[in-house]
Formats: C-alpha cells, sequence, structure tokens
C-alpha cells in the first residue's frame, strides 16, 4: 500500500529539571542539577494512506501537539522512525510562520514560500487566499494587530492554498468562529477527495467524529487505540472517566453536600461511558450531606459538548425528605437515551432551602452511538412506510392483474 505517513516505534524524550539552583548556590556549594527522564511520547505506530483523514485525542499532556511536531519535522524523534511523502503545511500554533511587523499581504507571501510556493502561484493563488480569509478590509494591516482568529483565518488559508500532500492541525481551528469552522471543514473534505492526507488533534470530539474515519487515542504519551472513530472516542471517555475517578478521590463539598460518585449505568446495570441511542439507561449520583436538610432538590442538565442543552429535569416539588448531617442519599434519573451520535456531558446540581443552585463535581462525559443518517439533537425513532398508489386516486393506481402461466393473447377463450 502506497503510504502517505508512517511512523514506527516512535518515542521522543525530554530531559525533565527537578531543581535549578542559582549560579551563586552552585558555584559556591557545588549544586548538582537532578535530571530525569520525561517520555512525551513512547512506541507510536501509525500509518495512513493519501486520502485518509486521521485523528487523534487525548488528555492534555498526553503527547498530541509533540506527535504533529515531529510529522512536520520541528522536533526529531529520540527513537523510531518518520517517514513522510510530499509537501507538509502545519498548522500547530496560532500565528506560526508570521512576522508581527508585516502586513497580511507580506505574511502570505512569506508563508507561502516557506510551505514552497512560487512567486508565482502566489500572486495567481492571492485573492482566493484573501477572499476564503474574509480579511480584505485588514489584508494590508500589520498583524500584531490581528485577533487569534484572523491569525487562524489567514494561516489557514495560506496552508490549504499551497495544495499540500499532508496538512497538519492542531486545535488552532478551536479559536476561530463557528461559521469559519464549517468552512474550514468543508474545504478539508474537499482536500480528502484530491488525495489529502489530514491528521487532525482536538478536543472538540464532535468535529473529530464528523470528520476522521480512523483515531489514535494517546494516554500518557502512550498509544491505547487506533481504529474506528465511534470505537475510539468510546474508549477516550472511558479513560477520561477514570481519570477523574482518581483525580476525584476525595469528597468535593458543594453547598453542604459531598460528591462521593456520579455513574451513567446502562441497560444492563453495568457502569458505562457508551450507551446506544435509544437504551434506557440511570444517572446515578451518590452523595452525603455535611449538615441537616429538609427536601433538598435534584436537578440534572444534559449538553453537547459544545455547550448546547439537549435536556433538564428536576425534582422540584416532590418532597424528598429530612436528611441529617453525615447521612447519605442516592439520585437516580431513569430515561430513555433517545440521542443522535456525538458526545455529552451530564451535570447534576442540588438546592438546599434559598441557598441557589450548587453544582455538584465532576461532570460526567459520556458517548451515545446512534443511526448514522439522523440529525439534530434527539432521535425520535421515526418510521418511514412506502406504498404504491394513494387511497381514492383511482388514476394513480396500478393496474395488477392475476398472475397466470398461459401465455398472454388477443384470441377470444373457446370450448
Amino acid at each position: 500500500m502506497t503510504f502517505a505517513l508512517k511512523l514506527g516505534d516512535v518515542g521522543k524524550r525530554y530531559l525533565k529539571y527537578e531543581d535549578v539552583p542559582l549560579l551563586l548556590t552552585r558555584l559556591r556549594f557545588r549544586a548538582r542539577t537532578n535530571r530525569t527522564d520525561l517520555w512525551a511520547l513512547k512506541h507510536v505506530d501509525l500509518e495512513a494512506a493519501p486520502g485518509d483523514h486521521l485523528g487523534v485525542i487525548g488528555r492534555n499532556g498526553s503527547g498530541k501537539s509533540t506527535m504533529l511536531r515531529i510529522l512536520a519535522g520541528v522536533t526529531a524523534p529520540t527513537e523510531g522512525f518518520v517517514s513522510v511523502k510530499g509537501r507538509v503545511a502545519p498548522l500547530i500554533s496560532v500565528g506560526v510562520g508570521f512576522h508581527p511587523e508585516l502586513t497580511g499581504r507580506e505574511n502570505v507571501y512569506v508563508n507561502g514560500t516557506i510551505l514552497g510556493l512560487s512567486r508565482r502561484e502566489l500572486d495567481r493563488r492571492f485573492d482566493q487566499i484573501v477572499e476564503f480569509a474574509e480579511l480584505e478590509s485588514f489584508i494590508d494591516t500589520p498583524v500584531k494587530f490581528y485577533s487569534s482568529g484572523m491569525f487562524v483565518r489567514l494561516g489557514f488559508s495560506v496552508a490549504v492554498a499551497s495544495r499540500p500532500d499532508l496538512l497538519l492541525v492542531d486545535e488552532v481551528l478551536a479559536v476561530g468562529d463557528m461559521a469559519f469552522q464549517s468552512k474550514c471543514f468543508e474545504r478539508m473534505a474537499q482536500m480528502k477527495v484530491d488525495g489529502t492526507t489530514i491528521v487532525l488533534v482536538s478536543h472538540n470530539i464532535n468535529a473529530i467524529r464528523r470528520t476522521c474515519t480512523q483515531v489514535l487515542v494517546l494516554h500518557d504519551g502512550i498509544p491505547k487505540f487506533f481504529g474506528p472513530t465511534d470505537e475510539a472516542i468510546s474508549i477516550y471517555h472511558n479513560l477520561v472517566e477514570a481519570t477523574g475517578d482518581e483525580i476525584a478521590g476525595e469528597t468535593a463539598d458543594a453547598g453542604g453536600s459531598e460528591f462521593l460518585a456520579l455513574n451513567l449505568i446502562n441497560s444492563e446495570g453495568d457502569p458505562t461511558n457508551h450507551v446506544r441511542s435509544g437504551e434506557d439507561v440511570i444517572f446515578r449520583f451518590d452523595g452525603r450531606f455535611s449538615r441537616p436538610v429538609t427536601d433538598p432538590d435534584f436537578t440534572i442538565r444534559i449538553t453537547t459538548e459544545t455547550g448546547q442543552l439537549v435536556y433538564g429535569t428536576s425534582s422540584y416539588g416532590k418532597a424528598s425528605g429530612h436528611f441529617a448531617a453525615g447521612e447519605s442519599m442516592r439520585f437516580d434519573v431513569r430515561l430513555n437515551c433517545r440521542l443522535i451520535t456525538g458526545s455529552y456531558q451530564a451535570i447534576v446540581g442540588i438546592r438546599v432551602a434559598d441557598e441557589g443552585w450548587q453544582a455538584v463535581p465532576p461532570m460526567l462525559d459520556f458517548f451515545v452511538s446512534g443511526k448514522p443518517l439522523v440529525k439534530g439533537v434527539a432521535d425520535l425513532d421515526a418510521s418511514i412506510e412506502i406504498t404504491r398508489g394513494v387511497p381514492g386516486d383511482e388514476d394513480g393506481q396500478a393496474t395488477h392483474e392475476p398472475a397466470t402461466d398461459e401465455p398472454a393473447t388477443d384470441e377470444p377463450a373457446t370450448d
């Protein structure tokens, strides 16, 4: 198979300085600086063909940006090998490759030249670059006056205009507005058709799901999974939840309530972070009150990863009784999870008397697998029935004759 990029057992090691004494202290006491090895990446094997769209997801510090810098040639791997074919256009940081004192016009030519375009090619594509970036009114302004969104628009426009064989995108689109992000994803879809390989690093799981067919999950610099997008996202959510449990090892106090656990229970009764659309589930919150309360109200809100509220309910008006100081409680929300495919977040809250809503950490991230063609925010489980003809419309009814084994004839029947 022809490949566009290949990483073989790639690792990247940095030196971590535990202490950095002052020069005077070092000279006087001959203090030694303690150094330890920090592996940002370890044992990464990856291969992509021309036109593949790969996603890379993981928690902060998992090695995603380091991997893209290795692919871009910004840094070399400590071990393993990297092979990249063709022209590479990296978008790995806002404003990289732009000189702040130069205008947008001048930076188009500088950045385009770095990406391998000739002056003649830049002249021919300049108007398209500016039009796509929507910066006609600011193209002759020094870029030091640009916002981060303007930087991204110009950088992305120049990168795609260079018609790269490999496009590396590291979260920079997150600072752009939604309209421009949509335009960028449409352009990347067209680039895929043209054979450009794209590697996208993003915390926007919905963008990863919509754009990528294969996803690499990194955790603490080590690959945990590489394969189909939905499965990768499910594994990522499980890793995030497991890490969150460790971080929340001690109970957290929120307005007189202590967090003990927040779980999503599937139809088999098991805790999970991945459910099917239409599955009966339970959102279960366990907590404890640190002081006496009477009739506390419980609430749950479910939002998309962009913060859009898709459902919310509460126990308002339902007497829950009196809880003594130190007494525990369980709050179960049972529902049929008719959400479309995507990533979501459940947020639990408690209101005690007139103290207002008190959010209870942590929030629960989960993923829903549903039908591929359903759009919107909810799966209403519609059925589609198609019949031939309309009752009462005689002209539109097909004429059905009984089947016969006799050959068709125009002659009258005889005895």
